[in-house]
């Protein structure tokens, strides 16, 4: 009879081969490898929260982005997400209010999908705590896709590329749970910096004009403070103003959520990356360009009781107006809109 320890020696030599046989066999098997994706962060970024149940990984990252541009997500398979946050708008949209569904029409203007790997909440009014439910809102909405959540699994899991896709990701059929882990990890990847801003900022590159450099100069005064609302590396506090567009709000903003008269007006500032991109602006659309929204900010707004005490008339000279355009302008990221790994 062997001793003890070599039959542990010729077992542990037996399950030692089997393991490497396993690894011979499957090593050009990708099925059943999902490396992590490296977020490729700007110059002056931090990184962005990401839970630790959804970590990125490069193919669910992969099959998020598949999710994200497929109009199966909406009921008459016309609608995707992309549909109202287009690529080359720096995923938002051209209209004040974009079609759903049989032409139906919604309320808010879509905001765009720049960094919101950093945001704490979502939508206009805030609503929404997380990435990984915001996409429910958008899937359900009568007005968007008009989709019921399960029959969007039932339509993904009778889709051979998806039942295989999501094998692959998660070891398991699609669920509704995995699919918006997907696309909230897709999501997550569209991270902007590399504006001209951003070259002269962080990389020591002359890039701005004289225009542009005084325009800068004027956003970031103590006069105008325009940057204690669009503030940090993203140029958003991430709160909830009211800007002063209306005397009476037919949208409670804010208040919809919270039900406090104090939130009356109030709307997620938002980041000014890419604003260039982004016509028309504010939550309804209503100002169709940048010198538009430049001179509101100049009037001081309307009078409403709740808007935010920094709203002021500036007394902004006609240069000046045309500085600050020309500053947002320059935080215009073209290679975002170009990034292959962001188009379908």
């Amino acid at each position: 009879m062997k001793p003890v320890h070599q039959i542990t020696k010729v077992f542990l030599s037996g399950f030692s081969l089997m393991l490497l046989l396993l690894v011979a066999c499957n090593k050009d098997d990708t099925s059943i490898i999902d490396p992590p994706y490296a977020l490729d962060l700007p110059e002056g970024f931090p990184t962005p929260y990401i839970p630790s149940d959804n970590l990125l990984t490069q193919k669910k990252v992969a099959l998020g982005k598949k999710l994200f541009f497929d109009p199966i997500l909406s009921k008459d398979s016309t609608i995707s997400c992309s549909s109202c946050h287009r690529v080359g708008l720096a995923f938002s949209d051209d209209k004040a209010f974009s079609k759903g569904v049989d032409d139906s029409i919604g309320f808010r203007n879509a905001m765009p999908l720049v960094n919101v790997a950093y945001n704490a909440s979502f939508f206009w009014d805030g609503g929404v705590p997380s990435l990984e439910l915001q996409a429910i809102a958008p899937i359900t909405a009568e007005f968007e896709m008009h989709e019921n959540l399960e029959v969007v699994i039932e339509k993904i899991s009778r889709n051979e590329s998806y039942q295989k896709l999501f094998f692959e990701v998660f070891g398991t059929q699609p669920e509704l749970s995995l699919l918006l882990k997907s696309i909230a990890s897709f999501e997550r990847t569209l991270i902007s910096g590399n504006s001209a801003y951003d070259k002269e900022t962080y990389q020591g590159l002359q890039t701005l004009s004289s225009s542009q450099v005084r325009g800068r100069d004027l956003f970031f005064s103590d006069n105008l403070k325009c940057s204690t609302c669009h503030s940090g590396f993203n140029f958003t506090n991430n709160k909830f103003e009211n800007n002063g567009i209306y005397d009476i709000y037919t949208d409670l903003g804010r208040r919809r959520v919270t039900v406090r008269y104090q939130d009356d007006g109030k709307f997620k500032v938002p980041t000014l990356r890419n604003v260039e991109l982004t016509p028309p602006y504010m939550h309804d659309g209503s100002m169709a360009t940048l010198e538009q929204v430049v001179e509101h900010y100049n009037s001081g707004g309307k009078s409403h009781f709740n808007k935010s005490s920094l709203i002021k008339p500036l007394y902004l000279t006609a240069q000046d107006k045309t500085d600050l355009v020309n500053f947002l302008k320059s935080l215009t990221d073209y290679s975002f809109i170009n990034n292959p790994k962001f188009i379908p």
